[in-house]
C-alpha cells in the first residue's frame, strides 16, 4: 500500500479509502444489500491487512448501523491511533424539524451520537454529506469550528456540491479564523468528469484533498455494458447518473484492462489515481476480490497513450449528484 498527505495537511492516508455504505444491517436502511456484521467483518479485517488505514462512514448509512458495525471492527481489529476514521453528517436521520441538515443543533448532536455509534471520542475526519441552502454558512462553520477546538474532530471535510458553494464555506472560515475544509469527497470516475471543470482546479488551488465517490461508476466500469446486478436493479438514483452513450467509455476501459491481462477495474481505479488532486478513492467491498483489486491499482502505471484511451471516448454529462 502506498501512503499521502490528505491535501495539504500532514495526515497520512491510504491510496485507498474503504467505503462503508456497504456494511450495515440491511432491515435497517433503504438499501437491501448491505453487509451484516458477521459478513462485514471478515472484509474490514482484509482491508486492514491490505495495508488500508482509511475508513468513510456516515451517520445515515443503515439508520447508522455501518457506524456501530464499523466502529466496532476496527477497535478488535486495529489501533485507533494508527487509522484515519471518517464519517458524515447532513442526512436526515429522524423525522421533525430537527433531525436533519447543518444547524449547529444538528452538528452538535449527530457527532456525539456517531461517537457513541463508532465507539470513540473523536473523529479524524468529519464531512458535510451535503450542502445545506437552509442553514446560513457562518452558523455550520462556526459549529464545525467548535467540534474541532473541543478535541471531538481532526479535520473536516466536506462533499458533493457547486464550487461555489465550497469556495464560499472556505472563504467564510477564512475571514473569521475557523477551521477550513481539508478535503472534498466527490462523484468522480471515467463515466463522470464533469468536476474537472471547476471543483478540481478549485481543490487544486486551495490544497484540498479529493476523495472520489463512487469511482467505478456503480460497478459500470467493471462489467459488460446492460449488465444488472441486484444492486443495480434497484438503484433508482444510480440510473439517473449514467447514459447509454458511457457505453464506449466501458468498451476502452475493457481494451486496456485485456490488453494489461488485469481486471478492469484495476484500470478504472488506476486512472483516477493518476488525477493530480485525487488522493484516495472511497471504494466499496461486498467481496474479496473487490479490496484486491483496489490494491492492485496503486501499484498499476498506465501509459500516456493509455489514458488517452480512456479519456478520449467522454462526452459531458448534466451535472447531477449534488
Amino acid at each position: 500500500m502506498q501512503y499521502v498527505k490528505l491535501g495539504s495537511t500532514g495526515l497520512d492516508v491510504s491510496r485507498i479509502c474503504l467505503g462503508c455504505m456497504t456494511y450495515g444491517l440491511p432491515d435497517r436502511g433503504v438499501h437491501e444489500w448491505t453487509l451484516d456484521e458477521e459478513a462485514s467483518r471478515p472484509l474490514i479485517r482484509q482491508a486492514l491487512d491490505a495495508g488500508i488505514n482509511f475508513f468513510d462512514t456516515a451517520n445515515v448509512y443503515s439508520d447508522g448501523t455501518s457506524e456501530e458495525i464499523v466502529g466496532k471492527a476496527l477497535r478488535d481489529f486495529a489501533r485507533r491511533d494508527e487509522i484515519v476514521l471518517a464519517t458524515k453528517v447532513h442526512g436526515r436521520v429522524r423525522p421533525g424539524p430537527n433531525g436533519a441538515g447543518l444547524s449547529r443543533k444538528a452538528i452538535m448532536t449527530e457527532i456525539d451520537h456517531s461517537l457513541a455509534r463508532l465507539g470513540t471520542d473523536y473523529v479524524d475526519l468529519y464531512q458535510i454529506h451535503r450542502f445545506d441552502p437552509h442553514t446560513p454558512v457562518e452558523e455550520t462553520m462556526e459549529a464545525l469550528h467548535d467540534l474541532v477546538k473541543a478535541g471531538k474532530v481532526r479535520y473536516l471535510g466536506a462533499s458533493s456540491m457547486y464550487a461555489w458553494q465550497f469556495s464560499k464555506m472556505q472563504y467564510t472560515a477564512e475571514r473569521h479564523g475557523w477551521t477550513r475544509f481539508v478535503s472534498m469527497q466527490n462523484h468522480y470516475n471515467l463515466l463522470y468528469r464533469e468536476e474537472e471543470r471547476e471543483m478540481l482546479p478549485l481543490c487544486a488551488d486551495q490544497g484540498v484533498g479529493v476523495l472520489p465517490w463512487s469511482p467505478l461508476a456503480r460497478g459500470r466500469l467493471t462489467r459488460d455494458w446492460g449488465t444488472v446486478t441486484d444492486r443495480s436493479a434497484g438503484d433508482d438514483f444510480g440510473s439517473r447518473l449514467y447514459a447509454d452513450n458511457d457505453r464506449v467509455v466501458v468498451e476502452a476501459v475493457t481494451r486496456v484492462a485485456e490488453e494489461r491481462g488485469v481486471s478492469r477495474a484495476q484500470v478504472a481505479l488506476a486512472w483516477l489515481l493518476h488525477q493530480d488532486t485525487v488522493a484516495a478513492p472511497i471504494i466499496g467491498a461486498a467481496k474479496p476480490h473487490h479490496i484486491e483489486d483496489a490494491t492492485a491499482a496503486v501499484e498499476l502505471r498506465l501509459t500516456d497513450k493509455e489514458l488517452e484511451e480512456l479519456q478520449q471516448p467522454y462526452s459531458p454529462h448534466p451535472v447531477i449528484g449534488h
